[in-house]
């Protein structure tokens, strides 16, 4: 069996790569998440040089061989820390170094962090969807470059002033998204050589670009979900004061005796909400 790899164990790896993005012009300064993204990358790429490759494809590449295997979840993210030669390993991270800081920087690293392996998963998931109906042969996939052509798809949403290296010739990014778009979909349905890789690129692609075109309605279904929260927390604290009124009255008129035990559940709930409001 051949070995996805998204873009460098194919036989024509280095002409295939020249198709994908390279950089951004201007160095950034790296940011947290980029850095240790990058040393895990590098780590796990000398453990696989240092002989224990075999092992770490069998057991972390996404291969839908088997249901047992496609139940494993954990390979749709570690897959992504793994690649198959020192081009495919330096061209993901030249991606990563220029792309990733500016996205970081926009988004903050935790969210930042969820993008990128989001992006990662998508393109797993497409890949794996695709074999399991017969439409590409079956074989491991390991690489970045679908979290790497998400951020590509983001930048070019966000970004648009940012310019790639395409053939050694700088292109706006939107115009080098659109290009690798149809490179990838045009060897996707041929069923060419790394077929399975171009999947995955096309899934991270559609995977960043709905994230990024999407902000609005999730800010607004969030802003709509913690009103609703908010509101009902208001009900709350009115049915509570209103328990409480009648409560205190009976206390007032017939003591503090006369009380049911839900009645005094009641005057305890409000006591302790008082006390905590007190705290804050």
């Amino acid at each position: 069996m051949g070995l996805y790899d998204r873009d460098y164990t194919q036989e024509h790896y280095q002409h295939q790569y020249r198709r994908g993005p390279q950089m951004r012009l201007g160095f950034p300064q790296i940011t947290p998440v980029v850095k240790w993204l990058l040393i895990i990358n590098v780590a796990v790429f000398f453990m696989q040089i240092l002989g224990a490759d075999e092992l770490l494809v069998r057991g972390f590449s996404v291969y839908p061989v088997s249901f047992m295997v496609v139940a494993q979840f954990w390979r749709l993210i570690t897959y992504q820390f793994l690649h198959g030669g020192g081009w495919h390993l330096a061209f993901n991270m030249l991606g990563l170094f220029f792309l990733g800081p500016t996205l970081e920087r926009h988004w903050k690293g935790k969210k930042f962090l969820t993008f990128y392996l989001g992006c990662g998963v998508a393109g797993g998931m497409f890949y794996i969807l695709l074999a399991v109906v017969g439409f590409l042969p079956i074989a491991p996939m390991i690489g970045a470059s679908g979290a790497i052509l998400g951020m590509l798809a983001a930048c070019a949403i966000l970004f648009p002033q940012f310019v790639v290296f395409i053939f050694l010739f700088p292109v706006p990014i939107r115009v080098a998204a659109v290009v690798l778009i149809i490179v990838y979909t045009a060897n996707l349905l041929m069923v060419g050589v790394n077929a399975g890789g171009d999947a995955a690129h096309l899934a991270g692609m559609a995977a960043g670009a709905v994230y990024v075109l999407s902000q609005s309605w999730r800010d607004k279904l969030r802003v709509k979900v913690r009103s609703s929260q908010w509101q009902k927390k208001i009900e709350t604290q009115r049915d509570l004061q209103a328990e409480l009124d009648r409560v205190l009255q009976k206390v007032h008129d017939y003591g503090i005796h006369s009380l049911t035990a839900e009645e005094k559940k009641i005057l305890k709930r409000a006591t302790k909400a008082q006390q905590m409001k007190n705290r804050l």
